[in-house]
């Protein structure tokens, strides 16, 4: 039997779920257990038939989950997926974080690479993980039929229970352990269709509710004997580097263990994080800005709108866009300008490191924090500490929050941990803290960007011709993920535009790739984020001039897309929106986009309250496929909702003279409890593949927002945040 994961295509996968009461027979190609590979005895105390799940004495089903839990419910979403084939009870199920281990955890979507990101959490491990439940249920069956003496075909499992239908006699999962853990893993198995399901589909539970009654544990609550935290000292403008520097007065402070010279800057050891802390201000440095970031953003927005003005490198084209606008009876263009974004998730960076030695030399490492890419971070740990990665250790803990910012293709603040507790020296564990300011004007940033589009209209007000030039930063240029630029063309910076599903008979893409010493990194939906708002704030600009409702427009141009156009209908439905107003005080505005496989449209209302406006509600309409969990899909799209509401509304990183100007939530705003809207979120009925739902959310908002405030009369609006205050 293959030991790897195999990708099933979507039409292999959809014949099968498509019948109802068929199932769907799939060779395993789940990765197996270490307790599976030696042939177990049946003397283990736990049954281990596969890399995801162990089932213990007690009947407890626990499921070794790959990807991150920051928040997003991958532990309830890939829990479910395992419970539901092995007809597990709910209430048996419990998750714990997967070792980093490539080889039995690897994100499907990303090959061999373990990780989470990109919305794949649940689509990459949907198949996978109900084989590896389906095939443990074969496996408890198989025990049973040779206890009891009696078919197969007479043993059924429910809600945890394994029962023999002739004489009605059950037996636990955790009794039947020991002998199952001697059946071979089956070959195949069959899996049930979507009108079988008992769990998928329903709300069921979250698995992550440590989160709300105190027990989950985060980086933060770790606390190993002799453990010492510390701080960093970072430049205060990026590529700066230490000169010299005066540690007497921090080595004074109570608690302070050690003073050591990094790559990144100087840290500060001692015995708790306000020790650290204080030593850490301290600190007298000399830095050497000589090499270091040393633009405004002014005078980066002035570059980048230079640029903007000359042909970039085609990222995607149709028909003649040249000749099509010296056709055009007319020509309408707006330039959008996106500041850099801080992630500031509630949590900030944050990793524990301890080393171990044979005399001076490091022999093995152990970290414990959120971590979501597992390999990446294991590579580069092994590499700056001389071992082999098999020798790093990664305790995947719960993460508060990332939105991307954990996803660090440098490794930085993991490898300024560990580069720490190697100048230490000593094998002392060492919490690595950053504080919020540290994040803010020392982390990573959503690149800035500028957008200049064109668009030609002919005499009946048809839309004939699109010209999108985009101007920005690289995320992936020099980094792991290179290979996602093709031909100059960084994929993450123009998707969401490359792929616009609007049918225009000509249209061009262009892409300027800028180089800046800003340290630039994905954020919740990357390219989307700005490119939806690009987009569909200049189609509805294009529907105003046409003399066409923007609903109108779009319907017209997805003609050809039904899924854009279910999840359009859906929410201006559901939303009651009008083309006008009339005396009602109530301006709609609506957007679509899909990103990471998932199709969004989004309808703002807002009404007239005083001098300015007032946010009535949100309808969000979503098509995500097979909804495992709806009431996780809804919180995703509320929670993105959110998010984007905070930089079409406050959140922007500037500069002055190299200096980030933001420092913590007072001067890099984001939203507020009591600003955020209703939302009514409604998901579309679906036999597809389930896709993402962590992102796709929020880079609707924002144009849905401005798209608001035009049918009101105000704007257009250019830039964000938006130069509006809502009440």
């Amino acid at each position: 039997m293959s030991n790897t994961v195999t990708n099933i295509s979507r039409r292999k996968f959809l014949v099968g779920t498509g019948q109802a009461g068929a199932g769907l027979m799939l060779s395993l190609s789940i990765p197996m257990s270490a307790q599976a590979k030696d042939q177990a005895t049946g003397n283990d105390k736990d049954f281990e038939p596969n890399a995801f799940i162990r089932i213990d004495q007690n009947s407890q089903v626990i499921v070794s989950i790959k990807h991150l839990e920051m928040g997003q419910g991958t532990y309830t979403g890939l829990a479910t997926l395992v419970a539901e084939e092995l007809d597990a009870d709910w209430s048996q199920v419990s998750c714990v974080g997967a070792a980093a281990d490539t080889e039995k955890y690897a994100n499907i979507a990303w090959g061999k690479f373990q990780g989470t990101g990109g919305s794949t959490g649940l689509a990459n491990s949907f198949m996978q993980l109900r084989e590896a439940g389906a095939a443990t249920k074969a496996m408890l069956i198989a025990a049973a039929a040779k206890l009891w003496q009696v078919p197969a075909s007479d043993i059924s499992i429910k809600q945890g229970q394994v029962t023999d239908s002739a004489s009605g006699r059950t037996v636990s999962f955790g009794q039947l352990a020991a002998l199952a853990a001697l059946e071979k893993l089956p070959e195949n198995v069959t899996l049930k269709s979507p009108s079988q399901f008992q769990l998928i589909g329903k709300n069921i539970p979250r698995k992550d509710h440590g989160k709300t009654n105190g027990t989950a544990i985060f980086t933060q609550d770790i606390n190993l004997p002799g453990q010492l935290t510390a701080m960093v000292a970072h430049p205060p403008k990026f590529d700066a580097k230490v000169k010299s520097f005066d540690a007497t007065s921090a080595k004074q402070v109570a608690g302070v263990e050690a003073v050591v010279e990094i790559p990144t800057g100087i840290a500060v050891l001692a015995k708790d994080y306000w020790q650290a802390k204080k030593a850490r201000d301290l600190l007298v440095i000399e830095w050497d800005e000589s090499q270091a970031f040393q633009k405004s953003t002014e005078q980066q927005l002035k570059e980048y709108a230079a640029l903007a003005e000359k042909p970039g490198n085609v990222a995607s084209t149709q028909g003649n866009i040249n000749q099509a606008l010296k056709d055009a009876d007319k020509v309408i263009e707006l330039n959008y300008q996106f500041p850099y974004l801080s992630h500031a998730p509630m949590e900030p960076m944050n990793c524990v490191v301890q080393l171990n030695y044979s005399g001076s030399q490091v022999t093995s490492a152990h970290l414990k924090f959120g971590c979501q890419i597992h390999t990446g971070d294991q590579m580069a740990v092994a590499g700056a500490l001389g071992i082999e990665p098999k020798n790093v250790e990664i305790e995947t803990l719960f993460a508060g929050g990332s939105f991307g910012r954990r996803a660090n293709s440098q490794s930085d603040y993991v490898l300024e941990a560990v580069s720490i507790a190697k100048a230490f020296g000593k094998a002392t564990p060492v919490k690595l803290v950053w504080s919020r300011e540290d994040d803010t004007q020392a982390g990573y940033y959503r690149p800035m960007y500028f957008h200049k589009l064109k668009a030609g209209l002919d005499k009946q007000g048809n839309l004939i011709a699109w010209q999108h030039r985009i101007v920005g930063q690289s995320i992936v240029a020099g980094t792991a993920f290179s290979g996602l630029i093709h031909n100059g063309i960084d994929h993450t910076s123009v998707e969401g535009a490359s792929n616009l599903p609007y049918d225009i008979p000509n249209k061009q893409v262009e892409l300027h790739t800028t180089e800046e010493n800003v340290p630039v990194l994905w954020w919740r939906a990357v390219g989307s984020t700005h490119t939806a708002y690009a987009t569909e704030c200049f189609l509805d600009e294009i529907a105003k001039q046409a003399g066409k409702t923007p609903v109108e427009l779009r319907r017209a141009l997805l003609k050809d897309h039904p899924r854009h156009l279910g999840v359009l209908e859906k929410a201006v439905a559901a939303s009651g929106m009008t083309d006008s107003t009339g005396n009602t005080g109530k301006h709609f505005g609506v957007a679509v986009h899909k990103s990471f496989g998932t199709y969004v449209a989004q309808v703002v209302e807002l009404s007239k309250k005083g001098s300015g406006y007032h946010m009535e509600k949100v309808t969000c309409a979503v098509d995500c496929g097979i909804a495992v969990n709806p009431d996780v899909i809804k919180a995703q799209m509320e929670g993105g909702i959110g998010f984007g509401l905070s930089p079409a509304l406050y959140s922007s990183i500037t500069f002055d003279q190299g200096k980030v100007q933001q420092s913590n939530f007072h001067d890099y705003q984001v939203i507020r409890m009591k600003d955020m809207p209703d939302i009514d979120v409604h998901i579309i009925a679906s036999a597809e593949p389930p896709t993402g739902v962590g992102e796709p959310g929020t880079p609707v908002i924002a144009p849905a927002l401005a798209n608001a405030l035009r049918a009101a009369g105000e704007g257009p609006y250019e830039q964000l945040p938006l130069s509006v205050q809502l009440t």
